[in-house]
């Protein structure tokens, strides 16, 4: 499985350019960057994906869980 930053973020998805930050941020937390991460065996580098991915949609769910919050709070009658 490759990776380019082209394929990391989502085209057309307003939450794309959010989601490629948090996929990059969580490599950096493991000392990788989209380049490094090719230069890993197969197996490592779709594992640390699959990581990546997972934490990227559980923060992406944790952003709109708060806007939605803030959201009612500001729109309560």
């Amino acid at each position: 499985m490759t990776v380019t930053k082209s394929v990391v973020r989502a085209v057309g998805d307003p939450e794309g350019e959010l989601e490629q930050a948090l996929i990059e941020e969580f490599l950096r937390t493991r000392g990788l960057d989209v380049r490094t991460l090719h230069a890993l065996p197969r197996d490592q580098e779709k594992r640390v994906l699959i990581e990546a991915s997972v934490y990227a949609a559980d923060r992406l769910a944790e952003v709109e869980s708060r806007a939605r919050f803030v959201h009612e709070l500001h729109h309560q009658e």
